[in-house]
């Protein structure tokens, strides 16, 4: 049977409060016990990534067949060392091959990669959130995720 693969995305700094706790706990256990997702991919950079990553965690005390991984957007080779660290928060890890070279994009691109390989999103994302100037990358990503056909799940 084919795994069914959720990813998250959102802001690196977001207003963290009990009911935001309690909403993406519901969503998470919604999506492992009636929508059968199974693996759970995850960036870094940001706090709703971390808090995404801290509930998983503790629904897998209920769940052990649920599989958390970390697709890295920097350091295409890692050492053993590096890897085992990595492997006591995750059950695995990689570094998707198209991101070589992206440069600057590397994080967009890491976010692209979830997106095409989840079958939903779950996405904190609030507008006019980006520094002045800029771009926000979760806005990016959100309207990949949509152009993508995914389903989007936005708290």
């Amino acid at each position: 049977m084919k795994a069914k693969v959720c990813c998250f995305f959102g802001h690196r700094t977001i207003p963290e409060s009990n009911e935001l706790k309690e909403r993406l706990s519901a969503v998470i256990e919604r999506l492992i016990t009636s929508e059968k997702v199974d693996t759970f991919l995850f960036g870094s950079k940001s706090r709703f990534n971390d808090l995404c990553h801290e509930l998983v965690t503790k629904s897998k005390e209920r769940h052990p067949h649920v599989r958390r991984i970390y697709v890295r957007a920097e350091y295409p080779l890692i050492s053993d060392a590096y890897k085992a660290y990595l492997l006591k928060d995750y059950e695995d890890t990689y570094y998707p091959e198209r991101m070589i070279g992206a440069g600057k994009a590397a994080y967009v691109e890491r976010n692209r990669e979830m997106i095409r390989n989840s079958d939903c999103c779950v996405v904190y994302f609030k507008e006019g959130s980006a520094p002045a100037g800029r771009r926000s990358g979760t806005k990016i990503a959100l309207e990949y995720a949509i152009r993508q056909g995914k389903r989007v799940i936005r708290l």
